[in-house]
């Protein structure tokens, strides 16, 4: 039996339509490698049942379905049971460009010194697909690796993290919302081994009724005060209440706040029409990555 050199992490709760998607792409660009760990929340709309037979037929490696107690609880699980050097999270509603992470986990088990490699970010909407943004967190990776800030903040559906690197670094914060947030300010602060690739590990797409959407403005100011004060995060336009501009939650829970207070939240396409936007997506961040020889920066 072959050593596993990465565990793909992914943790799910009532996101059967986006699971069909992101899961049968995943279990294809799959190497030997490799496996597949994925938590659910104990999910009610047939998610639990559709995965436990994917496990059954040996597509995922791991598998269990449980009530977790938030989402930072639920991806601790999920780390700690990764077999794999290396560990890579995979959202649920996002798209992932296998090219690139296969190119991030070579580039790791090539340099075992490094911890973490971060990449630059693509994001877009479910209601605007065809608007994708670019946001790069190079600058600030620069001036921290310069000794110009002590910490910095960047999103972990680009991040590939190394197991060992887990005893020292931690794992998410169950107090947070916003748990990469907080992550990436303990890293860098930390110190971590931080390697920076300038292509693209993923396309991050705000959808409603994910998890954080769910978050309000307290509970951001709350958790910003925290960061700020635990690490001394001075704000670089990636302050919590902008963390969306290059991923995560805080986009989604802003925009459909807002759509919520209008009693007009915004519905998913329907299931083939879904999977035909996805697609695209998934041509889309391959054709990004095609446009230019990357490189690590380390």
């Amino acid at each position: 039996m072959k050593a596993i050199k990465l565990t793909y992490i992914l943790a799910t709760r009532n996101r059967l339509n986006f699971l069909k998607i992101t899961l049968p792409k995943l279990i294809a660009a799959m190497q030997d490698d490799e496996e597949i760990v994925v938590v659910d929340g104990n999910s009610t709309d047939g998610a639990k049942e559709y995965l436990q037979g994917l496990f059954e037929q040996g597509k995922i490696q791991q598998f269990i379905s449980e009530p977790d107690r938030n989402q930072s609880h639920a991806w601790n699980k999920a780390f700690m049971l990764a077999k794999g050097e290396i560990i890579k999270k995979i959202i649920d509603d996002d798209v992932h460009c296998y090219t690139a992470i296969n190119k991030c986990k070579h580039f790791m088990l090539a340099n075992p010194a490094v911890d973490i490699c971060i990449s630059h970010c693509l994001a877009t909407d479910i209601t605007k697909p065809e608007n994708i943004h670019i946001a790069s967190r190079l600058k600030q990776y620069q001036d921290w690796k310069d000794g110009k800030t002590t910490c910095f903040t960047f999103t972990d559906v680009h991040m590939l993290i190394r197991k060992s690197a887990l005893s020292y670094l931690g794992l998410f914060d169950t107090q947070f919302a916003m748990m990469d947030w907080e992550y990436s300010l303990r890293c860098s602060y930390l110190k971590a081994n931080i390697a920076y690739y300038t292509g693209y590990n993923a396309l991050s797409v705000s959808t409603p009724g994910n998890v954080s959407s769910q978050t309000n403005a307290a509970r951001l100011k709350k958790e910003g005060l925290i960061g700020k004060t635990k690490y001394g995060y001075e704000g670089d336009r990636a302050d919590i209440s902008l963390f969306s501009e290059f991923k995560i939650a805080v986009g989604k829970a802003i925009n459909y706040k807002a759509a919520n207070s209008l009693n007009d939240t915004p519905q998913l396409p329907a299931e083939d029409e879904l999977g035909a936007l996805y697609n695209k997506l998934y041509e889309e961040v391959e054709d990004y990555n095609r446009r230019d020889d990357f490189i690590f920066i380390a």
